[in-house]
């Protein structure tokens, strides 16, 4: 079993909140989602592995179960072209749970006319694959958001 962690301190609002239908009608995967505290932040890889994708609003880790998590910086962010988003890992790494891996601002994003939410994903699981997925909660950075079996 994976425990996926918050990549964010924020409150887990569910993936049925976020303002884009692709993750609010979970194709992209099921998972939850954190509306992160606002003002300037990183965000760290939610599980053990290695980043098999990584750009300025977006990364994917795999655990060595090969659960790729996709961490998902604001909602339509990839608009901004990097602008605001810092990266501190590069893809390829092997990183733990908690490591550094995007700087950001969610507060500039939202003055940039962006949401903030950050969708965190099971990528190619089933719905009842997850358990105790975080929602309506506070969760501070490195919190459980949800299991993976």
């Amino acid at each position: 079993m994976t425990v996926v962690t918050s990549p964010l301190a924020g409150r887990a609002i569910g993936l049925a909140a976020v303002p884009d239908p692709v993750f609010s009608g979970v194709m992209v995967g099921p998972g939850t989602a954190v509306d992160p505290v606002r003002g300037p932040s990183v965000a760290v890889a939610p599980v053990d592995g290695i980043i098999v994708s990584l750009h300025a609003h977006a990364f994917v880790v795999v655990d060595d179960e090969g659960h790729g998590v996709l961490t998902h910086l604001g909602i339509d962010t990839v608009q901004l072209n990097g602008r605001g988003f810092d990266l501190v890992a590069a893809k390829g790494d092997t990183v733990r749970r908690g490591a550094p891996i995007v700087r950001w601002n969610p507060a500039e994003v939202e003055a940039e006319g962006k949401s903030p939410v950050c969708p965190v994903v099971a990528l190619e699981a089933v719905p009842d694959a997850l358990g105790n997925v975080a929602e309506d909660v506070d969760v501070p950075l490195g919190g459980t958001l949800f299991t993976w079996r």
